[in-house]
């Protein structure tokens, strides 16, 4: 087994998330559109933001106004799992959605209330957020046996979004002021320093109130978890010391690489990159440009990490059908057995639209080629009415039926940050996210000098 396949959201989600009979749309909202013929690469960037978004819009939980995990059955617990990570990235989406004005300010501002106040009654452990909750009470619904508490990288995820969110609803009424003072409630409650496991050099990703630290999970880099040394470094009241994150994330096993694939030299992680998502999650609010430790230049690591996923799939060597300039990225999503990391190394013959288009960043010119590809070839195979479905195999005929969240919401602020760096600038601007940054070392231009 692939040392990528060993962290706990990988593992369970294998067990978890297959496909079941899809859940049904609860409401009304943006319509969904089919294939539109001859459009612009911006036309199409638009439609293809817009109708994405619709996951977190039209089937976001009537109650909570969070991000449902998935649009079928989610391990038979129904349609009620809402997921903590997914709903982070669909905060963003919806700032997105604001700005671009796909609804209503005042639409917006009534759903943030929502997800705020929400989130502000719901079950959380330390300050930290299960993986899963039940939409309706927010009680927890266990994403493991024994994982059935906080979940600190999910939690960190939430809070990117919500801390996009509290610098960007900044009028001076009632509501947008209600959003702000639940989020910094929130964020100010969050005991990052309690899950260093009574002061360890690490941060360890699980805590429950009636299993401990049994999960026994440190968090190493290099993979999607730097978000969450970064927030915890950031906090004002539960931080934890820089040591944490040189002793802890940049010690791991897989950390360091400086090894070239296809021309690319790949700082830090494991060989050939691991799948794309490792060079997305955590930049949807931390902007990689001009981003530099004593570690790496993150620009240089995520671009080239794209470029060697994207160089590997042309280059195709287990001769898959479909692979090609065209059609690539390989990342976890659904697949035809259930549900993998894929990478380079853990290659299945499965492509997922997310990977190359959340990487419009990094490969604007290869990301734009897929997405034609995938709208106008395969279109009326993978695109549906929340855009494109989690994946497909052309060797295996099997083309997905299904959406996450965590796949659909970075295609929203990925494509977002490349065409105006909205997200990025949000997320960067929080004094906290500064200091935090500054306290591990970063160098970035956005970081503002005193």
């Amino acid at each position: 087994m692939k040392r990528i396949l060993l962290t706990p959201a990988i593992l369970l989600l294998a067990v978890c998330c297959m496909a079941q009979k899809p859940a049904k749309n609860t409401s009304e909202g943006i319509k969904p559109v089919g294939i539109i013929k001859n459009l612009s690469d911006s036309a199409l960037l638009d439609v293809v933001q817009r109708q994405t978004f619709r996951y977190f819009w039209d089937f976001g939980h009537p109650v909570s106004g969070l991000a449902r995990e998935r649009s079928n059955k989610s391990f038979d617990y129904g349609d009620e799992v809402v997921t903590t990570g997914g709903s982070g990235f669909g905060v963003m989406a919806l700032i997105v959605a604001d700005s671009r004005k796909w609804v209503t300010h005042e639409q917006a501002v009534d759903r943030m209330v929502k997800i705020v106040n929400f989130l502000f009654k719901a079950n959380s452990f330390h300050g930290a957020f299960p993986h899963w909750m039940n939409g309706e009470t927010g009680k927890v619904i266990p994403f493991g046996r024994k994982d059935d508490g906080g979940d600190i990288v999910e939690s960190a995820y939430l809070f990117q979004g919500l801390l996009c969110a509290r610098q960007y609803f900044t009028a001076n009424t009632p509501k947008e002021q209600r959003i702000r003072d639940v989020i910094s409630w929130m964020w100010g409650e969050m005991e990052w320093d309690w899950y260093t496991r009574d002061g360890k050099d690490a941060l360890y990703w699980h805590w429950s109130p009636n299993n401990g630290w049994a999960m026994n999970f440190p968090i190493h880099g290099f993979n999607e978890c730097l978000i969450t040394y970064v927030l915890a470094a950031s906090a004002e009241r539960y931080p934890v010391n820089a040591s944490v994150y040189h002793k802890g994330w940049a010690q791991g096993g897989f950390f360091k690489n400086g090894k070239t694939y296809y021309g690319f030299k790949l700082p830090l992680g494991f060989d050939y990159g691991g799948p794309l998502f490792f060079s997305q999650y955590s930049f949807l609010g931390l902007n990689p440009k001009g981003l530099k430790d004593e570690y790496a230049d993150y620009w240089e690591q995520n671009k080239n990490h794209t470029l060697i996923n994207h160089a590997y799939c042309v280059e195709n060597p287990k001769k898959f059908k479909g692979y090609g300039e065209n059609s690539w990225g390989l990342t976890a999503s659904d697949n035809y057995e259930g549900y993998n990391a894929h990478s380079p190394t853990n290659d299945l013959g499965v492509i997922s639209p997310t990977a190359a288009l959340s990487a419009f960043p990094y490969t604007p010119e290869y990301s734009m080629k897929a997405l034609r590809h995938f709208y106008y070839d395969l279109g009326d195979k993978i695109w549906g009415e929340y855009g494109f479905t989690d994946a497909f195999s052309e060797s295996h005929n099997w083309y997905g039926k299904s959406y996450l969240a965590i796949d659909q919401g970075p295609i929203v602020v990925m494509i977002e940050n490349y065409r105006t760096g909205l997200l990025w600038k949000l997320f960067m601007s929080c004094p906290e996210v500064q200091g935090g940054l500054k306290k591990l070392g970063f160098e970035s231009p956005a970081l503002v000098k005193k």
